[in-house]
């Protein structure tokens, strides 16, 4: 089966035979397009405290208290995913608005994340709880 759209191409996959002849009924279904997946490059800690607004010292803090998730490149160098801006900003919402501490905010972030997980897992069975979600 070719994942292409009508008018992409006249020839099939990998080269092979023609595109099948679309009827009437085939043409009125919606045609999902197919990317391949591709590796999302990593930022480094520059790039992570720029978008961030936070000193490079500081992310490496969160980074060694596991606030933040962070690799090492092959020059011993921090990496972080392209998500790092945004859980930095949340630490920075829930340390200036709850006034918690470092430790306590691991444990609300852990939290927050088991509810969200929660409520996916009650929204994929159908189930809706009587009070709507409060984060």
């Amino acid at each position: 089966m070719n994942d292409r759209p009508a008018g992409a191409g006249g020839i099939g996959r990998a080269g092979v035979g023609a595109r099948p002849v679309r009827t009437g009924a085939d043409l009125t279904a919606s045609t999902a397009v197919r990317y391949a997946l591709v590796p999302v490059p990593k930022l480094s800690l520059a790039a992570v405290a720029l978008r961030s607004g936070l000193h490079p010292d500081l992310i490496r803090r969160f980074a060694a208290l596991g606030l933040v998730d962070a690799e090492r490149d092959s020059a011993g160098r921090l990496v972080f995913d392209s998500t790092a801006p945004a859980v930095l900003a949340r630490i920075q919402r829930l340390r200036t608005g709850l006034c918690l501490n470092y430790a306590s905010i691991g444990l609300v972030l852990d939290l927050l994340d088991r509810i969200s997980l929660l409520e996916a897992a009650l929204r994929g069975r159908g189930t809706r709880s009587e009070t709507p979600p409060w984060t």
